[in-house]
């Protein structure tokens, strides 16, 4: 059978598709109950739920899992013998950031220059209407060849662990032949990619206190010490005048030896200012997939508007390290730790608190999967050769599903390539791209089925 009746229904489901996405980003999903009502998750995984027990899933469940959120879980079984594929999305979000900068509403599906705008199109609520393209086009053209386990997580995100916890204690529930992560991307809009490395991640709360009080600035300024201040000496630390991340202790001069990002294309994607530097040393690649990589995600200050002339008794951040394959992110979180105490000057109180962990992970592209995604890839991209990257961010549990079952191949594909601008303002999906890899997913499934028959 040919990809062309695949190809059709799946041509024929796009408006569907963007209807569903619309409802789906409409929900405000941030796992985060200091800025989102907890509700608005949990409405979320209830339409995941409802999606999937209309495509005929088994035993849908939403899971409570370790950290307060909500999993979604189902199971549409295939033929006797067939092979079993999990399929993997999130449908928690980042916050919108500021909502003044989005050019239309963050939580309203928008079509604008051939592209769907809204929190999550890309990452990571289109990966799950993606995976429902790819079964409902298999359905139609013949039935889905092998069984199906759908797991969409509530609060990855967050980096809380629910999932990972989850799992740890009923292993039994996500076990699979072969797992397709569905929250990467592809290398730029029209090559087809799969990732083969992640890097980990660990998140740091820092807090500074250096006096019992706020002080008038004019009265002691110039001999107290400003926690602020301090603050600042102490997250410039963490950075060589290169920019290179400065953590003690820890390697920074790996070396990335796949596909390589080309400077120019890298600053267009980033969309660096003119006349502005990258930082670092190495090539693109080095630095964003093979080496560590700091950045202060968030700082307690007060504002400029309203600020008062006064020396600050304490200061709050949020840094993020990440970490590449390699290397052991609790190993690093100690190193960073350590650093944080170490450089603190003035002889400020450092106390570190950490809200977040998960472990850099690299795939084994020699597997059996890898070539039938590749087969896949390369028919729903005519003229292109499947590529395999790194990816900067972090997907924790794919190294939670690598430790449960060893056995499994685990592929990494998705939305997200650099247009998609996701964790950013004015997030969007390519429609091109839902479809084609919907295609890739659908015909990944046949020829999975097919090579697990010989």
């Amino acid at each position: 059978m040919t990809a062309r009746p695949i190809s059709e229904t799946i041509a024929s489901l796009m408006p569907r598709a963007k209807t569903e996405l619309a409802e789906l980003v409409a929900f405000q999903s941030v796992a985060d109950p200091a800025q989102f009502p907890k509700s608005e998750c949990e409405a979320a995984a209830s339409w995941v739920a409802d999606a999937l027990r209309a495509e005929d899933f088994q035993d849908v469940a939403l899971l409570d899992t370790p950290d307060g959120t909500q999993s979604v879980y189902g199971c549409l079984p295939g033929p006797a013998g067939a092979p079993t594929v999990l399929l993997y999305a999130h449908y928690d979000v980042q916050p919108p950031l500021d909502e003044s900068a989005w050019l239309s509403p963050p939580f309203e599906l928008t079509e604008r220059d051939g592209r769907w705008f809204g929190r999550g199109s890309a990452d990571c609520k289109g990966g799950f209407i993606m995976h429902l393209l790819a079964l409902r086009a298999l359905k139609a053209n013949g039935g889905v060849p092998v069984s199906v386990k759908v797991i969409a997580e509530g609060s990855e995100e967050q980096g809380t662990g629910g999932l990972e916890r989850y799992a740890e204690a009923h292993p039994e529930l996500l076990a699979a032949d072969t797992i397709v992560i569905g929250d990467t991307g592809n290398f730029r809009v029209g090559l087809p990619t799969v990732t083969a490395t992640l890097r980990g991640m660990t998140m740091l709360r820092v807090t500074l206190d250096t006096l019992e009080g706020n002080l008038h600035s004019g009265q002691f300024g110039g001999a107290a010490p400003d926690a602020l201040a301090a603050m600042i000496q102490l997250l410039a630390s963490l950075r060589a005048e290169d920019g290179t991340t400065t953590v003690d202790g820890l390697a920074t001069d790996t070396e990335w030896d796949g596909l390589q990002y080309p400077e120019a294309e890298f600053r267009k994607d980033a969309k660096v200012l003119d006349g502005v530097g990258l930082i670092g040393t190495g090539t693109v690649a080095d630095r964003i997939w093979a080496r560590p990589a700091v950045t202060v995600i968030g700082i307690d200050c007060p504002p400029v508007v309203g600020a008062t002339p006064s020396l600050q008794a304490s200061a709050r951040a949020q840094v993020s390290l990440r970490v590449p394959p390699g290397q052991d992110t609790a190993a690093a979180t100690e190193l960073l730790t350590a650093h944080l105490e170490a450089h603190a000057p003035w002889g400020a109180r450092v106390s570190v608190e950490q809200v977040g962990q998960g472990q850099p992970f690299r795939a084994d592209t020699s597997s059996p999967a890898y070539a039938s995604m590749a087969q896949a890839m390369e028919a729903a991209y005519p003229g292109e050769k499947m590529q395999t990257s790194g990816m900067g961010g972090s997907i924790p549990l794919c190294n939670t599903l690598a430790a449960l079952y060893p056995e499994a191949e685990i592929l990494l594909i998705g939305l997200s390539e650099p247009e998609a601008q996701i964790h950013a303002v004015n997030e969007s999906v390519s429609p091109e791209e839902l479809e084609r890899l919907s295609l890739a997913e659908a015909l990944f499934l046949r020829n999975y089925a097919e090579s697990k028959k010989i």
